[in-house]
């Protein structure tokens, strides 16, 4: 084991795209206790969700076309095929089976932590009135939390929560939407623009000087010190965890819509970007549960900060950081810029996770690039992290004899978009500029 921590702790410490397959990966057979014990809160998470939705319709309008249903498409994405390749340079992956899931454009929040972010938000918000009275019973029509009784109870409590942008974004539209106040302490990773979107909507923006993990813990600090507060910790929270794993049932209706019936027979690949970890865990558990071992999962970090794989190797979870290595968490993947992981992600990975992949900003922006020019697609840079994994894992030897052992040839391939809904139009085009001169052989720091 020491020997394996070495020679992983050296190959990500030449900050390169890599593969790590998780050698704890088990059927589903043998971990059937643990799918089981989450299974209730998935499955809860769903009915919460559905008993807010006509209050979500109510409070935004772009949600009364689905009833207040948030939701993202599943979107073919053929043009992308070409840029995965074999170790000999072919062709890999069939055009007709490679798909995006859109998360990316998800409304509200405009990316994948409008699932987590709102359903936590939701969580406090139905605790709240239930203990007030507010709500009798918790099938009660929800829609009474969004009238003045509700308001004045939520105005007197504050949620708050450590993040690198669009955590904090989903956490503060839809806890101003119901009256709360709401701080978000925004590590240094934090785009301008979310900050200053945050401060419009009368959320309270800290900013620190340090890591996501630093802005963290003042945030929870701060909030332990205050009996009003009620901090969304995403480093440890089951509500977030949960609010991302119903987005695999979504997904396995649109597979089964598309005539893609998922089994042994068509396997179900995913790619999915991380960060702590919290998203693509939800995610990754949800697929597991729904696709059982016809699914194979892949986390995709950035190469300066692959802290949930260097967490998962090492053995050491949270207590792991990416500086032990020499990494600098320095990536234009702000979602992404994560040092230290989940402090339960990794450890319920362990028997799930088929391995992790690394990738660099040249990958991510060649990405963006692609599915901009061939499908008008516009993401931010850690959005493209499932795609530019994909290349990856194809490219190398050992991935690609993996990924054909695991019938990849004949399998649906899903890479999950993760944010770019609410990104200026100046800034995407920004990225596609910076894109252009990277492939120039410019602007690669």
């Amino acid at each position: 084991m020491m020997e394996a921590n070495e020679g992983i702790r050296r190959r990500l410490g030449q900050a390169r795209p890599l593969l790590w397959r998780n050698p704890g990966r088990r059927p589903v057979a043998e971990c059937r206790d643990i799918l089981d014990r989450h299974a209730a809160g998935v499955a809860e998470a769903r009915a919460r969700f559905a008993r807010f939705a006509p209050l979500l319709a109510d409070f935004f309008p772009e949600l009364a076309p689905t009833g207040g249903v948030i939701a993202s498409e599943l979107l073919p994405i053929p043009g992308m095929a070409g840029m995965v390749r074999d170790p000999d340079g072919n062709p890999a992956v069939a055009a007709r089976s490679l798909f995006l899931k859109a998360d990316h454009a998800l409304l509200v929040a405009g990316s994948v932590k409008a699932r987590g972010g709102v359903h936590a938000v939701l969580c406090v918000a139905e605790r709240l009135a239930l203990s007030a009275g507010l709500l009798k019973a918790s099938d009660d029509d929800h829609r009474i939390l969004g009238g003045p009784a509700a308001r004045e109870l939520f105005s007197r409590h504050r949620i708050s929560v450590g993040s690198t942008g669009n955590l904090g974004l989903s956490i503060g539209i839809m806890g101003r939407a119901l009256g709360f106040g709401v701080d978000v302490h925004m590590s240094r990773e934090a785009r301008a623009w979310k900050k200053e979107r945050l401060s419009k909507a009368g959320v309270r923006v800290v900013e620190h000087a340090g890591d996501y993990s630093a802005a963290c813990a003042v945030a929870r600090a701060e909030a332990e010190a205050r009996p009003d507060a009620h901090f969304i910790d995403d480093e440890n929270s089951l509500d977030l965890f949960y609010g991302y794993a119903v987005a695999a049932q979504e997904l396995a209706g649109q597979l089964a819509a598309a005539g893609i019936e998922v089994s042994e027979k068509r396997p179900l690949f995913l790619y999915l970007p991380c960060g702590v970890g919290g998203a693509p865990g939800g995610i990754a558990l949800g697929a597991r549960l729904a696709f059982g071992d016809a699914a194979t999962v892949f986390f995709v970090e950035p190469v300066m900060a692959p802290c949930l794989l260097w967490g998962m190797a090492s053995g050491r979870h949270e207590a792991a950081d990416v500086a032990e290595l020499g990494l600098t968490l320095a990536t234009e993947a702000d979602g992404l810029a994560v040092g230290r992981p989940s402090r339960f992600v990794g450890r319920l990975m362990e028997p799930l996770l088929d391995g992790c992949l690394t990738v660099a900003d040249a990958g991510l922006f060649r990405h963006l690039a692609a599915l901009y020019a061939g499908h008008g697609i516009e993401v931010e840079p850690s959005a493209a992290a499932g795609p530019a994994g994909m290349e990856v894992l194809f490219a190398d030897p050992a991935g690609w004899a993996f990924a054909r052992e695991r019938g990849a040839e004949r399998a649906a391939h899903v890479v999950w978009a993760t944010g770019g809904r609410l990104v200026p139009p100046a800034e995407h085009a920004a990225y596609r500029a910076r894109a252009v001169r990277m492939a120039r052989g410019k602007g690669e720091g």
